[in-house]
């Protein structure tokens, strides 16, 4: 197996704290805009993937807390608000390929987890693009070692986010 990797970067965006990832991916920008956009694509990769349209003013239901799309510019950007917290992917094409930029307003979440949690669902995006699958659970395996790489990055006590591994993850994530 190959050796785990954070992409994400801790950044200052209107003066909140975002993580940013980047991934260039061998696919049409088409394709992958169709992977993010579409809900029935977007639940293989993606936590709660919402039930959108999506169009700029939707609002939808996510168990009890609302998304609001707030942006959508067909393939290039799809921004939303949930929980407060934008977080949007930008797409641009790159030749017959596509560079993939995600980012999540975080506040005061815990940055290494939160990095953490979103460097796994983002590694489900290209088997899922190349028409595999990667579970969850699959995805996971490595949990522990990105949490301590991004925790290190960050300069951040990596306490916190191995006891929520140890109560929420299964044995090999923790």
């Amino acid at each position: 197996m190959s050796e785990p990797k954070a992409y994400g970067t801790l950044e200052t965006v209107d003066g909140r704290p975002a993580l940013r990832f980047e991934r260039s991916l061998g696919y049409p920008i088409e394709r992958v805009w169709q992977a993010v956009s579409t809900p029935s694509e977007l639940e293989r990769f993606f936590p709660g993937a919402a039930d959108w349209t999506p169009v700029a003013g939707e609002i939808i239901d996510a168990g009890g807390m609302s998304v609001e799309v707030t942006q959508v510019e067909a393939p290039h950007l799809l921004t939303w608000i949930f929980a407060g917290q934008p977080q949007s992917f930008e797409l641009t094409r790159e030749g017959d390929e596509c560079r993939l930029v995600f980012t999540h307003t975080i506040d005061d979440l815990p940055a290494a987890q939160t990095a953490t949690g979103w460097e796994i669902y983002l590694s489900r995006l290209e088997p899922h693009l190349a028409g595999g699958h990667l579970s969850e659970e699959e995805a996971h395996g490595p949990w522990a070692e990105i949490h301590e790489l991004y925790a290190e990055r960050f300069g951040v006590d990596p306490e916190p986010g191995r006891r929520w591994a140890a109560q929420n993850l299964p044995a090999g994530g923790a």
